[in-house]
C-alpha cells in the first residue's frame, strides 16, 4: 500500500513555471511515480514518470524539454519541475503510483493522489 500527497500548483501565466512534488509512505521499495493531468472533457494522460529503482524516466512528447522529473529516494518524493509553461497544461495534476513496471498509461496505476489543480493564463 501507497499514501501519495501532493503539494504545488496554482496559477501562472505563460511562459512560467511552477514545481509539483508528490511524497510517498507506506511500502516504496520498486515502486515507479509519475504525475499525471485531465483536463476538463479530455482523457487522463500520462505526463511523466520515474523508477526509483534506477531512475529511469519517461515523458509525454508534448512535455519533452519543459518539464523534468525527479526524485529524493531519502524522502521518498518525486518532483516536477515545469517551464515554459503553456495554456494548454492546464489542467489537473494528479501523483499515481505503482510497483515494478514504469509506463505512462494511467490505466495501470493503483494509487492515486487528491490531484493539484494547475492553470496557465495566456
Amino acid at each position: 500500500q501507497v499514501q501519495l500527497v501532493e503539494s504545488g500548483g496554482g496559477t501562472v501565466q505563460a511562459g512560467g513555471s511552477l514545481r509539483l512534488s508528490c511524497a510517498a509512505s507506506g511500502y516504496t521499495y520498486r515502486l515507479c511515480m509519475g504525475w499525471f493531468r485531465q483536463a476538463p472533457g479530455k482523457e487522463r494522460e500520462g505526463v511523466a514518470v520515474i523508477y526509483n529503482g534506477g531512475g529511469t524516466t519517461d515523458y509525454a512528447d508534448s512535455v519533452k524539454g519543459r518539464f523534468t522529473i525527479s526524485q529524493d529516494n531519502a524522502k521518498n518524493t518525486v518532483y516536477l519541475q515545469m517551464n515554459s509553461l503553456k495554456p494548454e497544461d492546464t489542467a489537473m495534476y494528479i501523483c499515481a503510483a505503482r510497483y515494478v513496471r514504469c509506463e505512462l498509461a494511467p490505466e495501470h496505476y493503483n494509487y492515486w493522489g487528491q490531484g493539484t489543480q494547475v492553470t496557465v493564463s495566456s
